[in-house]
């Protein structure tokens, strides 16, 4: 099996933890392609670390739907469902306008410097077309509105579906003209600045739909 950039040697803590984050990185990254099969095995070996803590992580994303396992003979890399990610599209944008209308009350001029900082940061990393950097500089965008909302049950509720999202975005990133948020984030920006709570969430649930239809276009 091909060595994963995305794997680290593992600390003892949180084993199952740190190995689920490692692999779910490389699925999301395509480090680990669609279809691929994994041996929990060899990633144990890559993990310097017994196959238990692998076996547990791969449960995991199996619940997640990232990896599916005929049992007694392999487990491979989720396909990328088209169907699927619009349906997680669908609740990943209204879930995420949830959290921006109740992260606007405390919104605070220093936030809103935050969010403009980080759209420039996206708007320089879309510029030279470094996939990993861009998507990042877009969660961290959204982040801010996330942990101001104060509202962890959204972001747990997030974390299974975002993934089948990113996995085609990262799948489709250079063969996509516009797939540039910078100008939906600036509108965004706008609204918060002028204090519409109903503006800004059907701003963010836009940005989130409209990201489907350029990678499906």
């Amino acid at each position: 099996m091909k060595t994963l950039n995305s794997i680290k040697t593992i600390q003892r803590q949180s084993l199952r933890e740190q190995i689920y984050q490692q692999l779910k990185v490389a699925i999301i990254r395509l480090e680990l392609e669609p279809g691929e099969k994994v041996n929990d095995q060899e990633l144990a070996k890559q993990f310097n670390v017994s196959r238990t803590p692998v076996r547990e992580a791969l449960r995991r994303l199996e619940d997640e739907e990232l990896v599916f396992t005929n049992p007694g003979a392999y487990t491979r890399v989720a396909k990328i469902d088209l169907e699927e990610v619009k349906q997680a599209t669908t609740v990943v944008a209204s879930l995420h306008a949830l959290a921006a209308k109740l992260a606007l009350p405390n919104l605070a001029q220093s936030d809103l410097e935050k969010l403009e900082t980080i759209n420039l940061k996206l708007k320089n990393e879309l510029e030279t077309k470094n996939v990993i950097n861009a998507i990042e500089a877009d969660d961290e965008f959204h982040k801010v509105f996330l942990d101001l909302s104060q509202n962890i049950q959204i972001q747990k509720a997030l974390d299974p579906v975002e993934s089948k999202i990113r996995r085609l975005e990262f799948a489709k990133f250079n063969s996509v003209e516009g797939i540039n948020s910078v100008s939906d984030h600036q509108l965004i920006i706008e609204a918060c600045r002028d204090s519409k709570i109903d503006t800004v969430t059907s701003l963010v649930e836009k940005n989130w739909m409209s990201l489907f239809d350029l990678l499906t276009q």
